[in-house]
C-alpha cells in the first residue's frame, strides 16, 4: 500500500504534524517530500509530492500561502505542510484551511521546533518500505514481535546454532519461530523472497 496524506501525523515522531485542511482528499499518494525555498515551486515539482513551506528563505504572506495552494492544485502535489512558529510564519490563517477543504488538498502544519531532517527521512523510509513491501501488510506486527529474532539472524548470518547460542535457546526453538514468521506472509509469495524483504524493512525501520 502507498503512502498517503493521512497517514503523514502517525508515523514514529511526526504525531505534532496536524492535518488542518483539504482532508477529503487524505487519500492521496505521497511519491516524496519537497521543500519549497522559492516563490513558486511549479517548475521543480513533478507531482505527487508533499510539499514543505517554511517561510526562512521567503517572507510567506497569507496571500503567497494561498498561492501556494493554488498552484499545488495546478501540479498535482499530494499535500501542502506549513511550518509555523514565532520566527517566521506564526500560525495558519483560518481562511487558508477554508481554502484547502474547498481545493480538496491536505493542508498540514508543522512546528519549526521538529527538524525537517527528522521528518523527511522518516517520510522517505515510509514511502520507500510502502514501495518495497508491497502487499505484505503483517510488515509492522512482524517486526514489533520478532526484532530480536531478526537482529540475531542478521548477526549470525542465518546460522540457526549460532542464533540459538545468542538468544540462549534450542536450535528447534529458531526453527520454529523462523516458520511463524514465513506463515504470516501472503499466499502465493516466495517464502525465501519475503523473509529477505522483512530483514530489510527491519534494517529500514533502524531499530
Amino acid at each position: 500500500m502507498p503512502l498517503r496524506c493521512r497517514e503523514i501525523p502517525d508515523l514514529p515522531g511526526l504525531e505534532a504534524i496536524r492535518l488542518r485542511g483539504g482532508s477529503a482528499a487524505g487519500n492521496n499518494t505521497v511519491r516524496w517530500p519537497y521543500v519549497a525555498e522559492n516563490r513558486s515551486f511549479r517548475d521543480w515539482v513533478k507531482g505527487g509530492e508533499l510539499v514543505f513551506v517554511t517561510g526562512i528563505s521567503r517572507h510567506r504572506s497569507p496571500q503567497n500561502l494561498a498561492e501556494c495552494l493554488y498552484e499545488g492544485r495546478e501540479c498535482a502535489i499530494s499535500g501542502l505542510v506549513v511550518l509555523t512558529g514565532d520566527a517566521y510564519i506564526g500560525q495558519l490563517p483560518n481562511s487558508l484551511c477554508r481554502l484547502a477543504d474547498e481545493l480538496a488538498i491536505p493542508l498540514f502544519e508543522q512546528p519549526y521546533s521538529l527538524p525537517m531532517v527528522i521528518v523527511t527521512e522518516t517520510i522517505g523510509r515510509a514511502i520507500v518500505q510502502a514501495e518495497t513491501f508491497g502487499d505484505m501488510e503483517c510488515v509492522p506486527q512482524v517486526l514489533v514481535s520478532s526484532g530480536e529474532l531478526l537482529d540475531a539472524w542478521i548477526t549470525c548470518r542465518g546460522n540457526q546454532s549460532a542464533m540459538a547460542e545468542a538468544l540462549g535457546c534450542h536450535r528447534n526453538t529458531i526453527r520454529n519461530r523462523l516458520q511463524q514468521i514465513t506463515d504470516q506472509l501472503p499466499a502465493g509469495r516466495d517464502p525465501e523472497e519475503g523473509f529477505r524483504t522483512l530483514l530489510l524493512a527491519h534494517m529500514l525501520s533502524g531499530k
